[in-house]
């Protein structure tokens, strides 16, 4: 427990929430011949004082908007001569951001309209979205890292062993860019996330409860990653540049004659945006490179069976050189006051040079069993075109829009291995080509109401994934030449859905439903001897969600959710080719693996104070067809082998609880915290796995309950300098077939603003005990293995940036 009493005094970031101002819009008719009245007049007054705070008058058709209104109550007066004066009490709320009063009629006796709530601010609970949103500029402790960096210390995000972004302990989360997918940070994995740069990013938005307006996909919920833009007329942009070092320190020595591991590895990364805004157009460019060495992976392993085979200790020691560079550029059509067109592109080209070794020695004397190294060449493509129409009704919020979107991401990987052992001292050698190409096509349509929106929208997504897949077999080769050459997967999706939102003094309402018809295909070289039959199947599902809330009073607000969500595998978790970088346990997909569908319940708890607030919310999920890898252990090879595949596991449960805690303590010193807590439970399940042969498989039920903690701090120092520290504790982990142990970071960022806010400089730095390594146990059949990955973690980076 003692990293757990080194994070309760550790504080960080203080996350600001995303707030805007409420519309208001109404015609004005006369009540019998339903003519508009121009020129009539409309009058704001604060609800109490009767102070009047702003007028207009309606226009030739009898519109009128107001703007720019506050969280409170109102009352509105309109009137005209010959007409007696109509009055509307107006609460703005906190879950509409426009509203539409719909056609008011004046006549010569008044005649009430009921109450109207309005929304200011989306709030973490009320929202039907249940949208939390994180300014990056601020969180400096990760500043020059990259998006995965971001998202470490933000409440309710953990990042597991292999990189991927856990929502409330799933990794089964959707992560947006800009509010669309991409294949930048992939339809079923998120490796681009390490490649995308932190200084990129203005916000990023977390959305447990999505509406049927979003994808079904994800049963954790949304992770949206909103890119900067800038809104100022004329020239404007920034220039930047982030200098780093990392692998400051080793845990662990090397096991004896293999190449060294990095140290000090230098970071380089450059950035310049340009934005020019007029009247009609926006037009706006960002690019970034990043230049690095760095240690991806360090892991020393023990393996020890119960089969009689010699017990074995091995390390997998990887560094990488990589260098890469992203533009995204485009422009907004400002065509009329109405019509809005934006075109964009974004690209991002990276290349990685990945330098192996793999000694496994006999435990028992140290001598060595086997030496394998590699270098692997590779280079990732990702592109994504994209445009959207928008058509603005003359009704505040009331719009229609038209979305193409384009995506294709790609692999090339080159990988060639050596192999000295007693048996065999040769090079083989993989080549594989992946492209992953999406397209959508999106119509939205909202429409306010007296008391709330509706919405309703369709989208068509066709999904490919074509593979090709050469061996170049050395002497006594260890590749399968078994597996053909080729495969291609296919996936259309056609939705449509509708939603609707209801906002009352004294609850809201959102439900809604999504309707998705799905239809797959994977095609598999004939000669793959495994996998001998072609897969293709289809579905029509439903996606319903609701969600209601109740307004205890203006600062305590009780909501409960329900969701229905799917996952889809991924590329790499289908993909029938095994990856060699350690040749005693190999992964392999599996191209038969189905989806797995989510029912989420969720009651959450908000209580607003002075200086602070304290959120409280427990989910539970109910999941079918749950997929994970399982291990087994290859007893036919001549060497030692454990596969690991991805199979579907019958049924599971999720269970969990979240709190997070906002306050301000003085004028220049706030804090926040969050708790999390998760229990993971998959039913006793019995299968067969059918590579490298049909073997059985079974295990009985699986449990974990583990919890993090996060706690951030923000001071404001004198001399326009910002400092944070922050902390995040991992709880150990129960996983199938084993255990993750605990680990623990501790970060800190220091900013100062100089040219009269015009230029700032930073320093952070990101682990600095060396202590967030990821150690795991898996439990097998006749084997057991211990895994400590003491990757690199430890970098502190010098940031300068200039606005111009």
């Amino acid at each position: 427990m003692k990293p757990f009493y080194l994070i309760l005094f550790a504080s960080i970031i203080a996350i600001q929430a995303y707030s805007q101002n409420a519309v208001i819009s109404g015609r004005v008719i006369e009540q019998s011949t339903k003519n508009p009245i121009p020129f009539a007049n409309v009058i704001l007054l604060a609800d109490k004082s009767d102070k009047v705070l702003t007028g207009i008058i309606t226009e030739d058709d009898g519109r009128f908007v107001l703007k720019g209104l506050n969280e409170g109550n109102y009352t509105i007066n309109i009137s005209f001569i010959g007409y007696e004066t109509k009055t509307i009490p107006v609460l703005v709320g906190k879950l509409n951001e426009t509203f539409d009063l719909g056609k008011i009629e004046l006549q010569t006796s008044s005649e009430n309209i009921d109450e109207v709530i309005v929304s200011a601010k989306r709030e973490i609970v009320s929202s039907g979205l249940d949208k939390k949103s994180f300014n990056i500029e601020n969180n400096i402790s990760q500043a020059g890292g990259s998006a995965m960096d971001a998202m470490r210390n933000l409440p309710g995000i953990t990042i597991d062993p292999e990189g991927k972004v856990l929502l409330r302990g799933s990794d089964k989360v959707t992560v947006l860019i800009d509010g669309k997918q991409s294949s930048l940070t992939g339809f079923g994995n998120q490796k681009g996330l390490e490649n995308i740069p932190a200084s990129n990013i203005e916000r990023i938005e977390i959305i447990n409860n999505p509406s049927a307006k979003y994808d079904s996909k994800g049963l954790a919920g949304i992770v949206n990653i909103i890119y900067k833009k800038e809104n100022e007329s004329g020239f404007n942009g920034d220039i930047g540049l982030n200098i780093g070092v990392g692998e400051l320190t080793s845990r662990k020595e090397n096991l004896p004659n293999i190449m060294d591991k990095y140290s000090f590895t230098p970071k380089l990364n450059p950035a310049v945006n340009i934005n020019y805004r007029s009247k009609n157009i926006n037009l706006f460019l960002q690019s970034d490179g990043m230049v690095r060495k760095r240690v991806n992976t360090n892991e020393f392993t023990t393996r020890t069976y119960t089969n009689g085979n010699p017990d074995i200790n091995s390390q997998f020691l990887e560094n990488r050189t990589q260098q890469l560079y992203n533009i995204k550029g485009g422009f907004d059509w400002f065509i009329d006051d109405n019509n809005k067109l934006t075109l964009f592109a974004l690209f991002e080209d990276e290349y990685h040079i990945d330098r192996g070794h793999v000694p496994y020695d006999y435990a028992s004397d140290g001598s060595r069993k086997r030496f394998w190294t590699w270098a692997e060449d590779e280079n990732t493509r990702f592109i994504n075109y994209a445009a959207n129409f928008s058509h603005a009704f003359k009704e505040p919020g009331h719009t229609i829009e038209a979305g193409f979107l384009y995506t294709k991401g790609g692999e090339d990987e080159l990988f060639p291995f050596t192999d000295s052992s007693a048996v065999r001292n040769s090079t083989d050698e993989t080549h594989l080509l992946v492209d992953e190409i999406v397209t959508d096509l999106n119509l939205d349509y909202v429409k306010p109401l007296r008391s709330g929106r509706f919405e309703v929208g369709s989208k068509v997504q066709l999904r490919k994934i074509p593979i090709s897949y050469k061996i170049n077999p050395g002497v006594n080769s260890i590749l399968d030449p078994n597996l053909g050459e080729w495969s291609e997967y296919n996936e259309d999706v056609y939705a449509v859905y509708a939603n609707l939102v209801h906002e009352s003094k004294t609850f809201d309402v959102e439900g809604g439903i999504r309707a998705e018809q799905t239809t797959v295909s994977y095609d598999i070289d004939p000669a793959n001897i495994y996998y001998t039959k072609n897969d293709a199947y289809n579905y029509l599902e439903l996606f319903p969600n609701i969600r209601v809330t109740l307004k205890l009073n203006d600062k305590n607000r009780i909501s409960a959710f329900y969701n229905r969500r799917i996952d889809r595998p991924g590329e790499f978790e289908l993909r029938p080719f095994p990856k060699y970088d350690d040749p005693e346990i190999l992964k392999t997909g599996n191209p038969y693996l189905r989806p797995q569908f989510t029912q989420t319940f969720e009651l959450a708890y908000k209580t607003l104070w002075d200086n602070g607030s304290i959120y409280f919310a427990g989910f539970y999920r109910r999941i079918d067809d749950i997929f994970e890898r399982v291990y087994t252990n290859d007893t036919t090879a001549s060497t030692t082998i454990i596969n690991t595949i991805p199979q579907n596991l019958g049924k599971g449960t999720n269970l969990g609880f979240e709190i997070a805690l906002e306050q301000k303590i003085t004028e220049k010193w706030d804090m926040n915290g969050s708790f999390n807590w998760y229990a993971n439970t998959i039913n006793a399940f019995s299968g067969t796995s059918i590579y490298p042969y049909p073997q059985t498989f079974s295990f009985e039920e699986s449990k974990s309950n583990t919890w993090n903690f996060k706690l951030n701090s923000n001071l404001e120092l004198p001399f326009q300098t910002n400092f944070q520290l922050s902390a995040v504790y991992y709880a150990p982990n129960i996983i199938p077939q084993g255990k993750i142990k605990e680990r623990y970071s501790i970060d800190f960022g220091l900013k100062k603003q100089a040219l009269k806010g015009k230029a700032e400089i930073s320093l952070s730095a990101t682990d600095l005990l060396n202590t967030f390594a990821i150690r795991k146990t898996i439990f097998g059949d006749g084997f057991d293995l211990t895994a400590d990955n003491y990757y690199e973690t430890q970098v502190i980076t010098l940031g300068m940036k200039y606005k111009f």
